[in-house]
């Protein structure tokens, strides 16, 4: 028999004996249904983390005096940080600890905006970015935001063995140390062709470079001043001997130094909201001014 379609129906038609137009009838509302349901499970992103319960935050490792110590049991500025934050957002604390990159666009794509290959992150925020602008500029999948301080390169030095220095030439022929792969080590051992590299011993992190000049092992220690106030705070004894000055490398530029912030997936401007209303709570309330007191360090504007 040959097709007509004048008299073809679809079979789901025929068999229920629905017209098309009594077949969208039933669908349409199932549809919409199906629709609502759909758009309902779409979160924003800071009602994703409040059905969560849980603010993840992403901190260094090894990265005394913010966080330094075994995963389960880290302690340092930072983490006092994140703490507060979670408290002030009413969630429990997941922190990720990680080790640095080869620079910071890494460890902003691998914590913030996409994750590691190895499997974990990324995590809601992470801390201790510097909140520069050719840094937002170069990585547009994150937010940076919120400095919660101000860092900048200082030298502790022992006044019994230096009593005063204002330029890189005061330090000629006294024992220096610094943090491999820092850049206070960078400029200073580079400072004049490398004037001053012989006098410079390395260590691994700013503190124990710190900790060796109060041990007597060097004069003086060009770090940052969070490292310095950290270091002399667990010394009161040797910290009376001990004054931190700022050096003048005449380069025609004022060394202010740099904030530090936090930072977000771009886009995620409600969580971004939230938190920079908790940090301002913990400003105003005075708990941020005790976090710093605590280790040892001064609360700068940021």
């Amino acid at each position: 028999m040959p097709f007509d379609s004048k008299n073809f129906e679809e079979p789901w038609a025929v068999n229920r004996g629905l017209t098309r137009r009594q077949m969208l009838a039933v669908l349409m509302p199932l549809l919409a249904g199906h629709h609502a349901v759909h758009a309902q499970t779409e979160l924003t992103d800071l009602a994703r983390i409040r059905a969560s319960g849980v603010l993840k935050v992403s901190v260094y490792k090894d990265n005394a005096p913010f966080s330094d110590g075994a995963a389960a049991a880290m302690k340092g500025l930072d983490v006092a940080l994140a703490e507060g934050l979670a408290r002030q957002l009413n969630l429990k604390l997941s922190l990720l600890p990680f080790d640095a990159g080869e620079n910071m666009g890494d460890d902003l794509r691998n914590m913030v905006w996409k994750g590691h290959y190895l499997g974990y992150g990324p995590a809601d925020v992470m801390l201790h970015v510097p909140a520069d602008k050719y840094l937002a500029q170069k990585n547009p999948q994150v937010m940076i935001f919120a400095p919660y301080m101000r860092e900048s390169l200082v030298l502790v030095h022992d006044v019994r063995k230096l009593a005063d220095a204002a330029v890189p030439e005061d330090l000629k022929g006294v024992p220096l140390t610094a943090e491999r792969g820092a850049g206070a080590a960078s400029v200073l051992m580079g400072y004049g062709g490398g004037l001053l590299r012989p006098q410079v011993s390395i260590h691994n992190t700013g503190t124990e470079a710190v900790q060796a000049a109060v041990d007597g092992k060097a004069a003086a220690a060009f770090v940052t001043r969070a490292q310095a106030e950290s270091v002399l705070s667990r010394n009161p004894d040797s910290a009376s001997h001990f004054r931190i000055a700022k050096l003048n490398f005449n380069n025609g530029i004022v060394d202010t130094g740099w904030p530090v912030g936090m930072a977000i997936k771009a886009g995620h401007r409600e969580l971004g909201q939230a938190l920079e209303s908790a940090l301002k709570s913990l400003r105003e309330s005075g708990e941020l001014l005790k976090i710093f007191q605590q280790q040892g360090m001064t609360l700068t504007a940021p």
